[in-house]
């Protein structure tokens, strides 16, 4: 008997099929899903993230849906935090925990020994020249001083931009130095499946789930977030939310606007798969024709590590 509960991931791109393979995995071994998606979190941002629904969920439960609104900012460390006090709840019940979802830094801060280090104190000089700054401007200073941070941070996302040059400016450290030594040894037994396949077939899928996020209401879910003039925080950040915006203020004709979002879609997939096969030892299956050997390895992995 393991010490630490065992725990079953689904990563992959966008739109390769992780919701529907989660359910029949929790329905076979006795499972609950925990969300591994960074944007599902947030209340009223539903249809854009491809959310599950209810009906979808056909009974099995779960975790880290709609738990925040979408002017909260979420940390990685918070999701850490939530999730392995879920997981352990999980399995005290006798149940598999199962994480789902297509943000890599996310789960793998859960299943690897990512410790955070506190944000140095505030320097409040500092803060008053970083808020007299404009958004380029900041976002200029972040790129010189952590390079690589700026690569992960969109350039409209103040709070994050300002945080992070805090960070570095305060603490003498780069983000890659922090996080350099950690993330290596394994938090839990764990299996992870990771679902990839043709690009052309992939392209298609994300395409295709454009054009029918359209047909269920996205232009009027972020309608309403854009009348309440959410602006500027984290949630808004999201693909499909941000070429709605940019449609909605008058920038881009819709036409446009849906185009970059399929565009920017196609973009984030293979981004997604670069941080996968880098970061985490994964076990990789096309999920429309290995969903048999997928059951089996999942069972002799279980087996091992009862």
């Amino acid at each position: 008997m393991t010490e630490k509960p065992v725990v079953l991931a689904i990563v992959g791109p966008t739109a390769v099929g992780k919701t529907a393979l989660s359910i029949e995995l929790a329905k076979t071994f006795n499972g609950e899903i925990i969300n591994g998606d960074s944007m599902q979190i947030y209340r009223e941002l539903s249809i854009g993230t491809a959310k599950i629904t209810e009906d979808e969920m056909e009974g099995v439960p779960h975790h880290l849906l709609d738990i925040k609104d979408p002017t909260d900012s979420f940390s990685v460390a918070e999701y850490q935090k939530i999730v392995r006090e879920k997981i352990e709840d999980i399995a005290s019940r006798g149940k598999l925990p199962i994480i789902v979802g297509g943000t890599g830094l996310y789960i793998q801060s859960v299943l690897y020994d990512f410790r955070f280090t506190e944000q140095p104190k505030i320097d409040v000089e500092l803060q008053k020249q970083l808020e007299q700054l404009s958004p380029d401007e900041l976002f200029d200073r972040l790129r010189k001083v952590d390079p690589e941070a700026a690569t992960e941070i969109h350039p409209n996302n103040v709070q994050r931009i300002i945080r992070a040059i805090e960070r570095v400016e305060l603490s003498g450290k780069q983000k890659k130095e922090i996080e350099q030594n950690q993330g290596h040894e394994k938090v839990y037994p764990h299996y992870i499946i990771g679902l990839t396949t043709n690009r052309e077939i992939l392209y298609e899928r994300i395409n295709k789930r454009v054009d029918l996020m359209v047909e269920k209401g996205l232009l009027e879910e972020v309608k309403k977030l854009h009348e309440k003039g959410i602006r500027e925080v984290q949630s808004i950040q999201a693909i499909g939310y941000k070429e709605i915006y940019a449609y909605l203020d008058g920038l881009l004709p819709l036409d446009e606007a849906l185009d970059n979002l399929k565009q920017n879609s196609r973009r984030y997939a293979k981004r997604q798969l670069t941080y996968f096969r880098n970061k985490m030892d994964i076990h990789w299956y096309d999920p429309f024709v290995d969903s048999g050997k997928i059951i089996k390895e999942i069972t002799d992995f279980l087996q091992e590590n009862e």
